[in-house]
């Protein structure tokens, strides 16, 4: 397994859409074979604070997922919407084993 979180700031302007276009993509984003979650979390202290937690069964798993349709929709709807570029850290799997996904 592989644990991706990948944070996000957007314009507080843009909170809404960003929101809505996340949401999506996870929708689409949890149908894909190499994908055993993908969660959107807001940050209540600061609205336009996003972290994406996509957790990947193998590591192919996010090169495939960034060749979707859904990821470069998401992508193309999101790119303006940044305050900063959105970073990410990768992370091992520990509890629940990899089955408990």
């Amino acid at each position: 397994m592989l644990i991706v979180h990948v944070d996000c700031r957007v314009k507080p302007e843009c909170v809404e859409a960003f929101r809505a276009a996340s949401c999506e993509n996870a929708r689409n984003s949890v149908r894909e074979p190499g994908i055993a979650r993908f969660d959107v979390v807001q940050d209540l202290a600061d609205p336009a604070h996003f972290v994406l937690v996509e957790v990947y069964r193998g590591a192919d798993d996010p090169a495939r997922h960034k060749e979707t349709e859904h990821y470069a929709v998401w992508r193309d709807a999101v790119a303006d919407m940044m305050a900063q570029p959105r970073t990410s850290v990768k992370y091992a799997n520990c509890f629940p084993d990899d089955g408990g996904w």
